[in-house]
């Protein structure tokens, strides 16, 4: 009797998880709750397989277009140096054969009015190798390449002409008049 006993008291210690799944719903529902967690860790796995491959597809795309783009700015870095180049000559093409304001190019033995009218500027004779000789407003100068003649027509305006340079052939002179003390 006393090991009928001791059986009986043993039964109700046994959990009622085991209970539950000691019967028949209970380990299909066991073996469900399995084979989902199986299905949900092999999708997780396959997610983040999927989810690497994306990332590294969009890796290899990325440098690529990394690259092209690199291409592209070499390319127009030349094309705009290019330009730039083409610019400066078409820009001194421009100077030489339309020289800035109040620059004048006067050929030996030639004069020309300038400052609106209010100089008359000659060459006399061809420049030498040290200077030239100007004529302005009927007085006659010498200068070199970076003179500047000082002129005082009245009290008010004063006039100067500065030489740029020259060559045999002729003198490039800039001619300024302003009113001042």
């Amino acid at each position: 009797m006393a090991a009928t006993t001791q059986s009986r008291q043993r039964a109700p210690f046994r959990s009622r998880l085991y209970r539950t799944f000691a019967t028949y719903p209970g380990r299909f529902a066991f073996l469900l709750a399995v084979l989902v967690a199986i299905a949900a860790y092999i999708i997780g796995l396959n997610v983040a397989y999927l989810e690497l491959a994306a990332a590294r597809q969009a890796t290899q795309q990325l440098r690529a277009d990394n690259q092209k783009l690199k291409t592209q700015i070499s390319n127009q870095t030349a094309r705009q140096g290019a330009l730039q180049n083409k610019l400066e000559g078409a820009e001194a093409a421009l100077a030489a054969v339309v020289p800035s304001e109040n620059t004048y190019n006067i050929k030996p033995n030639q004069s020309v009015l300038v400052a609106n009218g209010r100089l008359t500027i000659g060459l006399v004779g061809s420049p030498t190798n040290d200077g030239l000789n100007i004529n302005i407003n009927g007085k006659k100068q010498a200068a070199a390449p970076g003179d500047t003649i000082t002129i005082a027509l009245d009290p008010q305006t004063k006039c100067q002409v500065r030489v740029q340079s020259f060559d045999m052939f002729k003198a490039i002179l800039a001619a300024t008049c302003g009113t001042g003390p």
